[in-house]
Parts: structure tokens; sequence; C-alpha cells
């Protein structure tokens, strides 16, 4: 019982960070199962990618109400991280079927090197907002999102992380739309990829149910009140705060 209220509580948290950081669920979830609440890492990927697939649903669906989504965009993206995500997960089985448990090391150091460099994308994301040119798509560039969402899927398929910070991060650099078609472009395909992702992961046996059920109790709302929070006091020193504890916990799983 302890246990459960435990991970309902860090689902709690977890959702209130989202909602008033807009910060990456997976890149906040992902340390807490691995070091929290000590889940295998292959078992922490799997139930991360499927939580993250739950709590984007509802963001994409308002996106897609409120006509912010580019599907254009969502299906190049898919193009290539469904794929992607498809290699990155048959290339975690096969080291774990190399290596055995060292698989759980591989991921650790994987994690830790995306903690590093998303939060310091992330700490820089105004001031490369302000320094891009806004450029129509064109067909070559079509073919350059599927060239980024291929990325991102074979990392989102390792690690679980990535799915929106990443994608977010180089369709700023490479296309700059307009900042709520970019959210929802973002979010929606990460619907997509977070639920191959996670329904991969289910078939292997790398999904914890009940953990996922667990955290989703306290993530609902949680992410409610950090939604209502948001639009009352400046979350810019939050978002600083939580890329220094993630970078902090990055460079820690690459020296262990």
């Amino acid at each position: 019982m302890p246990l459960l209220a435990a991970k309902i509580f860090i689902g709690f948290v977890v959702g209130i960070l989202i909602g008033m950081s807009g910060v990456g669920g997976g890149v906040l979830l992902l340390p807490v199962l691995i070091f929290g609440l000590r889940v295998p890492p292959i078992m922490a990927v799997g139930s991360d990618a499927l939580f993250n697939f739950f709590t984007k649903i509802p963001a994409g669906l308002l996106h897609l109400k409120r006509g912010t989504v580019r599907h254009k965009v969502v299906l190049a993206l898919a193009v290539g991280s469904i794929p992607g995500s498809i290699a990155g997960v048959k290339i975690l089985m096969h080291i774990r079927h190399l290596y055995g448990d060292g698989v759980n090391s591989f991921i650790k150091s994987a994690v830790g090197v995306l903690l590093i460099v998303i939060p310091t994308l992330m700490l820089f994301q105004r001031r490369i907002e302000e320094s891009v040119e806004h450029r129509p798509p064109t067909m070559k560039g079509f073919a350059g999102m599927a060239l980024i969402g291929l990325v991102a899927g074979v990392l989102v398929g390792m690690t679980s992380v990535g799915s929106g910070s990443i994608i977010m991060m180089m369709l700023l650099l490479f296309y700059s739309f307009a900042p709520k078609q970019n959210v929802g472009t973002d979010i929606v395909h990460a619907v997509v990829l977070t639920g191959v992702t996670s329904f991969l992961h289910f078939r292997l046996g790398n999904v914890d149910p009940g953990l996922v059920l667990s955290l989703l109790i306290g993530s609902i709302p949680g992410g409610l009140l950090g939604s209502h929070l948001s639009t009352r006091m400046p979350m810019i020193w939050l978002r600083r705060i939580l890329c220094t504890l993630l970078l902090i916990t990055g460079a820690r799983m690459l020296w262990a």
C-alpha cells in the first residue's frame, strides 16, 4: 500500500511539473522510475512510453479541435518515426539477447546522454526561436521531416525519451512554424509515436500496467493543477531549475 501511494504521488508531482513547465513527461519521469522506484530500466522505458501515450491524448485532441495541427507534417514525421521506433526496440532486444541484463546499463547511458542534450537545447529554446526565420515547407522539407522522425523514433524506441522534446527542437531549428502549430503538431505526432512504441514494448513484456495505472491516477489531477498554476505565476525559473536538475541527473547516470 505505501508503494502504491508513492507511485500515485510521483504521478501527481510529475503531472504538476508537466502542466506548469511544459517539460516533457518522459524526460521527467524516467529518471524517477529508475532511481526513485528502482524499476529495471528496460521496464521503465516501456512503462514510460505507455504513460506518455495516455497523457498526450487529451492535449492532442484539444489541438486537433483548435486546428493547430499540420496534418501533413504529422504524416511526414510518422513516415520516419514509426519504422525508427520499430528499429529502436529491435536494437534494444538484440542488445538484451547478447548481453542479458547488460541492456539496462546501455539504457542508463543512452538516457544519460539525452538528459544532457535535451535540457541544454531547452535552455536555449527562446534564443533559437528568436534567431530562426519562418520558412514555408517544401517537398525537400518533408523528406527532412521524415528523417527527423526516423532519428527520434529510434531514440524513443530505445529510451522512450524525445517523442516531444527532440522533434520540437528539430522542427524549430529547421522549419519554424507558428508556435501554436509547432506545439500542436508535435503533440499529435507524439501520440502516434508513443502509441506504437508502447505497443511494441507491451508485446515484449516490457510494460508494468499496474505501475502505469498508478502514475496516471496521480498525473491527471496533477496536470490539471499544474496547468492552472502556469497561468498565474512566471514559470521561466522553474523551467531553468528543472533543466539544471536534469543535466545533473544525466551526468550522474553517465558517471555511474
